[in-house]
């Protein structure tokens, strides 16, 4: 399969993981539910638009990469506060938290991908070059 092909599906899930948490913040009162949560939403939407809209382009190449790093630090994010034990015992609480580290699993991962998307089209773009160079020479 494609590196390519995996960053999009990597990153479609990420996004499905980043909507059923921001949910849960909103279960659990971290999150109002009013105009606040549209800040999520279009978090989201620009990440599935640089996933889905940009696919094979830098802007959704940098657009995944910086949604990967948001979502690998989101688990550092939460823990800076202490959640841990409130939300164990709370009913719910194992699949907040458990999307919380499928969240920077996938987005650690789909950072890595980008990156090497990015360098892939780097290279295939000097090599284009060097070629056109050649040819007209």
């Amino acid at each position: 399969m494609k590196h390519n092909t995996v960053l999009i599906v990597l990153s479609l899930l990420n996004a499905l993981f980043f909507a059923l948490h921001l949910a849960g913040d909103v279960v659990f009162g971290l999150e109002t539910g009013g105009r606040d949560i549209l800040v999520g939403v279009l978090i989201l939407a620009v990440y599935l638009y640089g996933a889905v809209g940009l696919p094979e382009r830098l802007a959704g190449y940098i657009i995944l990469l910086l949604g990967g790093l948001a979502s690998a630090a989101l688990p550092v994010m939460h823990t800076g506060r202490p959640l841990g034990e409130r939300f164990a015992q709370l009913p719910g609480g194992f699949f907040f938290i458990w999307t919380l580290l499928t969240i920077g699993a996938t987005g650690l991962v789909a950072f890595v991908l980008s990156v090497q998307a990015i360098w892939s089209l780097r290279q295939r773009r000097r090599a284009s070059a060097y070629v056109a160079s050649a040819a007209s020479a």
